[in-house]
């Protein structure tokens, strides 16, 4: 067996991390995360999680080029509405939409030359991907960001492999009546309010600020 080659603390402290400066709603909900690893977000239907992973691609697409793969809806009336709703334009840069693609197909994708450096997957249960092959996914680009998008079990996501992907999640993101609320190893854990009608009818005015 061949261990690696263990670093000093001088090496590993002028290690360069690759990191994204969001600002704003974002920083207060996120902090400041590395451009790789995974995270996760879930939520049952009707509550904004397609809404809210559109705004996060926007932004994201703001830093590097990102790909938006809809294996659950594909290329769908809805998700499009979805996009011109955000601000989505014919226009935008650094963001491509993936209609249905498998993650065979994906992987040959992301193994050509500028392919995407941050993937949203929608969603891991259209994936049959069971946890032994999502490791094997993050390890072989270990410098691209995996967003998985997971159903709801009441207010964990669905599925074994989905809540065994939160665990390993640099980011978890429950959402629910239009919020998000994020759990980060790089800051934030302040809630992001999705639609301000939408959380004002579901939680009650006075509590869409918390």
């Amino acid at each position: 067996m061949t261990l690696k080659r263990a670093k000093s603390m001088h090496e590993f402290f002028t290690t360069k991390f690759k990191t994204m400066k969001f600002t704003g709603e974002w920083l207060k909900a996120i902090g400041e995360p590395e451009q790789s690893g995974s995270w996760m977000i879930w939520g049952d239907s009707g509550n904004g999680k397609t809404r809210f992973v559109v705004q996060l691609i926007k932004y994201l697409a703001t830093f590097t080029s990102c790909a938006y793969n809809s294996l659950e809806e594909g290329e769908s009336y809805s998700l499009q509405t979805a996009f011109i709703e955000t601000g989505i334009k014919r226009t935008t840069k650094n963001l491509v939409l993936l209609d249905k693609e498998s993650i065979e197909h994906l992987m040959v994708r992301l193994d050509k030359h500028k392919s995407p450096n941050i993937i949203v997957i929608d969603s891991i249960q259209y994936t049959g991907m069971n946890y032994k092959e999502y490791k094997k996914l993050i390890a072989r680009y270990p410098k691209k960001l995996f967003i998985f998008i997971s159903h709801s079990d009441g207010k964990n996501p669905a599925g074994r492999v989905a809540k065994s992907i939160r665990f390993d999640a640099n980011v978890k993101i429950r959402v629910e009546g239009y919020k998000a609320f994020p759990v980060s190893r790089y800051g934030g854990g302040q809630p992001y309010t999705i639609w301000e009608q939408g959380a004002a009818d579901y939680w009650g005015l006075e509590n869409t600020l918390n």
